[in-house]
C-alpha cells in the first residue's frame, strides 16, 4: 500500500522516535511511504531550503495518490491538521494516533467523519498495533 505518514515538523519534534518506529514498521511490512523522510532527524535541515509552494504541491499530490494516511498527532501541527482534512475530503482512510494522556485538538477527537480512526496508544508497541489494526481495516473495506 501507498501510505502517507504525517507528523509535526515546525510544531516540535519531541515525538520523533515514535515517528521513526511507525515509518520503519510500515517499510518493513512492504508499504510505500513517500513521506518517510519526515520521521528522520535530518528533515529539519532539508525542509529549511525547500520552497513552501513546492512542499504544498508535492504533499497534496502524495495525499491524492495514497491509499491511506497515518498521522501521529501528539504534537499540534497546522500542517498535519490540514493534511488530515484534505485526505478525509478525498475519502481516504485516516488514522490519527497519539500518546495516551496528551491533549489533542477537539477538531480531531470530535470528528466523526467516515474513515477516520482516532486512537491513543500507551507505548510504542501499542502504537504499532494500532497501525496494523488500521491497515487491516483498510484492506478489508
Amino acid at each position: 500500500m501507498n501510505l502517507y505518514f504525517s507528523c509535526s515538523l515546525t510544531g516540535g519534534r519531541d515525538d520523533e522516535t515514535i515517528y521513526g518506529l511507525i515509518v520503519d514498521h510500515l517499510l518493513a511490512a512492504g508499504h510505500e511511504v513517500p513521506t518517510e523522510s519526515l520521521a528522520r532527524p535530518e528533515i529539519m535541515s532539508e525542509e529549511r531550503v525547500i520552497d513552501p509552494r513546492v512542499v504544498y504541491q508535492r504533499d497534496m499530490k502524495w495525499i491524492q495518490d495514497c491509499d491511506g494516511l497515518i498521522a501521529e498527532v501528539s504534537t499540534p501541527s497546522h500542517g498535519v491538521g490540514y493534511e488530515i482534512a484534505f485526505a478525509l475530503g478525498l475519502k481516504k482512510p485516516v488514522l490519527c494516533c497519539f500518546r495516551d494522556g496528551v491533549a489533542v485538538s477537539k477538531m480531531i477527537t470530535g470528528n466523526s467523519s467516515p474513515g477516520l480512526l482516532v486512537r491513543a496508544y500507551h507505548d510504542p508497541d501499542h502504537a504499532l498495533t494500532l497501525v496494523d489494526e488500521f491497515l487491516n481495516q483498510v484492506v478489508n473495506s
